[in-house]
């Protein structure tokens, strides 16, 4: 696969697709500027697509669909299907949504039944984002008594599921599959007994379980980094076991940070060498470790480079783009940090409560605050806000963008804009 790779010894791959290779990047794929996952490729957040407007009215949309019920999820994106899920009542109905990107028409949605099931105020029981490789779509969808992991092909047809059992939760089901190779990989990080398992995307058969210590549930959803000095990892993270990195392959530890004195729910993000992860509670982040990924066993007094305890995102996931760490708050508090001298650039306030992610769009962070009004601000040192646009709904979902289209979801509607060429 293509990869283009930039960490602080810059390192850049010639890739076989046009692309921008920018020093001091993040790790980046490019897979036809399809959105796989979770944020994004490899959960970074980032896109190098251009000509998205910063300001925009309800005329200016391709289309709007509402979706019935309610969920937090972000769609997933290849070629030309857009993968995105809603519930029903108080969980007892889930759907998987096949849309057409460039219409807005559904082409075949999928029903799973479950359990009712209690969830955090602010959660939905459809907060998990779909992967996709093109071939298949994989969804998770919980209940207290089940953990499903479900593929589809791109038609719709149900290939295998699997349930991973009971999951105890104090908040409900948050996290996200993710595809590597031939694996498809879901943590169950609960307030029970805890695992980490692969399966063959193919097949549903168990490749391998890892088993996690225990303590709260994670919310967090895993990456794979492609450090120059050591194999492939995949990199997890909870509150009981803090950031850990295992062979993707086998499951094996490779090492670990130990604990984190606090839940997990932002997701781990990779770039300038590092992987940063944060954790907290009550709506505030609490500490931020950045962990350089070469050593073994426990690293926590050898290869924690950088802490920071104060003015930290607890649900939002960071950003790393061009040499900068970038940290939105659920509270609205946004900032800047240089990586290279670890100072603190910027602090800004941008309005708002933000239960979604920042996503980075040719150097503008936009970010949805939880009334369902887009803030922009510049991926830069220095400092400028693009104001917001507002929607119709809340939302607690993250900006989707992909194929020169992007992607709005609210808690009922699903917005598409697209780029102006």
């Amino acid at each position: 696969m293509n990869r283009l790779f930039s960490p602080r010894f810059f390192v850049c791959t010639l890739l076989l697709v046009p692309a921008a290779c920018f020093a001091f990047s993040t790790l980046t794929e490019l897979q036809a500027e399809n959105w796989p996952r979770f944020r994004g490729i490899n959960g970074a957040g980032i896109s190098s697509e251009k000509g998205f407007p910063l300001t925009w009215t309800d005329k200016d949309y391709a289309w709007k669909k509402e979706l019935p019920g309610l969920g937090h999820s972000s769609p997933s994106i290849w070629d030309d299907n857009l993968f995105v899920t809603s519930a029903l009542g108080e969980g007892e109905t889930r759907y998987l949504f096949c849309i057409d990107p460039k219409t807005g028409k559904e082409k075949w949605r999928r029903e799973t039944n479950l359990k009712k099931s209690h969830k955090h105020r602010k959660g939905s029981w459809a907060s998990s984002t779909p992967a996709t490789d093109g071939e298949f779509v994989f969804v998770e969808f919980a209940d207290e008594e089940s953990y499903l992991l479900i593929a589809y092909d791109m038609k719709g047809n149900k290939i295998w599921e699997r349930d991973l059992g009971a999951f105890t939760s104090q908040h409900g089901h948050g996290s996200s599959p993710m595809i590597y190779n031939d694996l498809v990989i879901a943590t169950k990080d609960q307030k029970g007994p805890s695992v980490v398992t692969a399966f063959n995307k193919r097949t549903g058969k168990t490749v391998w379980q890892a088993d996690r210590a225990e303590r709260r549930t994670s919310y967090a959803t895993p990456i794979v980094i492609n450090h120059p000095n050591t194999d492939p990892q995949l990199i997890c993270v909870s509150g009981a076991t803090g950031i850990s990195s295992l062979v993707p392959e086998t499951g094996k530890v490779n090492w670990t940070t130990g604990e984190f004195p606090m839940r997990t729910v932002s997701s781990p993000v990779y770039g300038e060498g590092l992987i940063f992860a944060t954790c907290g509670g009550g709506g505030r982040g609490k500490l931020l470790y950045g962990v350089d990924p070469t050593g073994s066993g426990n690293i926590k007094e050898t290869h924690i480079k950088y802490t920071r305890s104060t003015k930290l995102p607890y649900v939002p996931t960071p950003i790393v783009y061009e040499g900068h760490l970038y940290l939105w708050g659920d509270n609205g508090v946004v900032s800047c940090i240089d990586l290279a001298t670890q100072k603190n650039i910027w602090t800004e306030r941008i309005d708002g409560g933000y239960s979604s992610s920042p996503v980075c769009i040719d150097g503008i962070l936009f970010c949805i605050n939880e009334d369902g009004e887009v803030a922009m601000v510049n991926a830069s040192p220095q400092f400028k806000s693009h104001g917001k646009v507002k929607l119709s709904d809340p939302s607690h979902a993250t900006v989707v963008v992909a194929n020169g289209q992007m992607f709005l979801r609210t808690f009922r509607n699903l917005y598409c804009l697209n780029a102006k060429k």
